[in-house]
């Protein structure tokens, strides 16, 4: 009955409201006779997850709209009041500042705006990129500008209906959970939206609270991605002869990947033409993610007429890269993003140590979720890997600590979602790095008579046949939140003791703030052999996500235990889900 009365009252609230305007009030009287988009609509307030705000568009608490989003900007604003009232003395005098980049989304770019002009109405600086722009070029303006946060209107990958707003540090890196839990208070004690302080465009510019940037950043963004690459000289003998289908999925990613690699020396990038432009519908694909094979379907059919050697991919907002190589029998296959990883991973010292330049103190940084094969190749060179929870804010705030303290070198940090950076001049994945990167390393061994597909197979041979799958299941509205809150309990309550005929060995709740890690809704189950899945809700999207690895002695020993742990697990799942 409470929760009915809280829908209804704050139905009532946006109907009744001056500040909301007649377009939202008319979508709403739309809803009066349906109850149960009027309940998914006003049944809790859009929250904080790994990622910030995200969500379906429209009116109401629990979706992306203007109001919602200059909510979330008063609660930033009085955030970032707090942090400059608290500051030394030395920099007290230093006004607060905010960068704010978008992506081809519905609404991306007016969003983007209605932050800045709240941030203005509250004394603070507003840098805004005048278009689209990639996620990790956020992370590296907020460092190179010394703003004091930064935000992204962005969903990633999801469907078109989705748009959020993630929020970034003075690092460059998206706020970890002290800090997004000071946010998220910051939003909620602001209870109408007549005490959300905003200006009008005009009256931004008139006081310099409002600045478009875009090519000086464009530019130091990519001298800072290019100076990454390892081997110049392998790119230069090979420009002519490796050609590179690319796909920018109609996102942010088209212009700044095709400058990294024509600045590195690739000659040969051809784009797919229909997928060249911003779209916020995402017309050519099912999905704008690259971690699913569908979304290349014209990038493999460009490949194919041409030869490529390789085919690329990054989603909306840049920050996911995906990788198509050739097999050793010539055919076109994806690489997951473990593989990707641990290719690069193996790129990357190799390279270093040939030049001699491997630090003693060097580190791979990768998420609790991801493959142990990268790990297993940077110990073969004797680079410690540190786990993080997943999110690459973990990575980011790992980083930062490094950077302070001298204790490690960071080299490398990635997740098994297609996540990537080297480099510190930035603290949050970068598909334009990664697509860089990977495309060298093909390049590299091409030049050497060999396909990244040999490459696996080596590492394979040396380090282990490493095996991972992901599954998810959807639970879209309240009855899918509380289903899926249902089953971790259950995990909890009666953990299995056996998984397809293997004993579990320990069962990890990290909600009790294992390893010194945060505490988070994950759980991890270690079968014996070496094998482990995880259970996880996704901070992002209304789905459950169930992580797969395992150790076999041959890949096809490999892929029959991922086959037969996974088939029991989401068996049991299933049940239960349904229950």
């Amino acid at each position: 009955m409470a929760t009915l009365t809280r829908i209804q009252t704050e139905y009532q609230r946006w109907l009744n409201d001056p500040v909301v305007d007649d377009l939202t009030k008319e979508e709403l009287r739309a809803i009066a006779e349906s109850p149960k988009e009027m309940e998914d609509r006003f049944y809790k307030d859009l929250e904080f997850g790994t990622g910030g705000l995200r969500g379906v568009m429209g009116a109401g608490t629990n979706r992306l709209n203007v109001y919602t989003v200059g909510r979330a900007t008063q609660g930033l604003a009085h955030y970032i009041q707090s942090l400059t009232s608290s500051v030394d003395q030395d920099v007290k005098g230093k006004q607060a500042s905010v960068v704010i980049a978008y992506d081809s989304r519905h609404r991306s770019a007016e969003f983007a705006l209605e932050a800045a002009l709240v941030l203005a109405g509250n004394g603070i600086k507003a840098y805004v990129f005048e278009e689209l722009r990639p996620t990790p070029e956020l992370s590296f303006a907020v460092r190179e500008l010394g703003a004091t946060a930064g935000i992204v209107i962005t969903a990633s990958h999801n469907p078109p209906e989705y748009n959020g707003y993630k929020v970034y540090g003075s690092d460059g890196g998206q706020l970890t959970t002290d800090g997004a839990n000071e946010v998220t208070r910051q939003i909620q004690s602001i209870t109408a939206f007549s005490e959300v302080r905003r200006m009008t465009r005009e009256e931004a510019l008139a006081c310099d609270l409002l600045e478009w940037i875009g090519e000086v950043i464009d530019r130091r963004y990519l001298e800072a991605v290019t100076a990454v690459s390892q081997r110049p000289d392998v790119v230069k003998a090979m420009s002519g002869d490796f050609r590179i289908v690319y796909t920018p999925l109609h996102g942010a990613g088209n212009q700044p990947v095709r400058q990294a690699l024509a600045a590195a020396g690739f000659e040969q990038v051809r784009v797919v033409a229909a997928q060249e432009l911003p779209d916020p519908e995402f017309s050519t694909v099912k999905s704008p993610n690259p971690e699913e094979r569908d979304a290349f379907t014209l990038a493999l059919e460009d490949a194919r007429a041409w030869d490529a050697d390789m085919i690329i991919g990054t989603d909306p907002d840049a920050d996911r890269m995906g990788a198509i190589i050739k097999d050793i029998t010539g055919e076109y296959v994806a690489l997951s993003g473990n593989q990707s990883g641990a290719i690069i991973v193996n790129y990357l010292l190799s390279s270093m140590q040939e030049r001699g330049e491997l630090p003693d103190h060097g580190v791979i940084i990768k998420t609790i979720v991801t493959s142990e094969m990268g790990a297993a190749i940077a110990a073969s060179y004797g680079v410690e890997t540190r786990n993080t929870l997943t999110g690459f804010k973990y990575i980011g705030e790992l980083m930062t600590q490094f950077a302070a303290t001298g204790e490690k070198q960071f080299l490398f940090g990635y997740e098994e979602s297609y996540g990537y950076l080297a480099g510190t001049y930035a603290r949050d994945k970068d598909a334009i790095v990664a697509a860089l990167l990977i495309c060298e390393a093909a390049a590299y061994y091409k030049s050497k008579g060999q396909t990244l597909a040999n490459a696996l197979h080596e590492l394979y041979a040396s380090h282990g046949y490493f095996m991972e799958k992901l599954e998810s299941r959807t639970m879209k509205g309240k009855d899918g939140i509380e289903r899926i809150r249902a089953v971790m309990d259950m995990w909890r309550a009666n953990p299995p003791q056996m998984i397809a005929g293997m004993p579990v060995q320990e069962l990890e709740d990290y909600t009790q703030g294992l390893h010194g890690l945060p505490r988070e809704n994950v759980i991890k189950c270690k079968l014996e052999g070496g094998s482990w899945f995880c259970l996880r809700p996704s901070g992002t999207e209304p789905k459950m996500k169930f992580y797969f690895a395992v150790k076999g002695t041959s890949l096809e020993d490999a892929q029959q235990q991922l086959a037969v742990v996974s088939e029991a697990v989401m068996k049991q799942i299933d049940a239960e889900l349904l229950a």
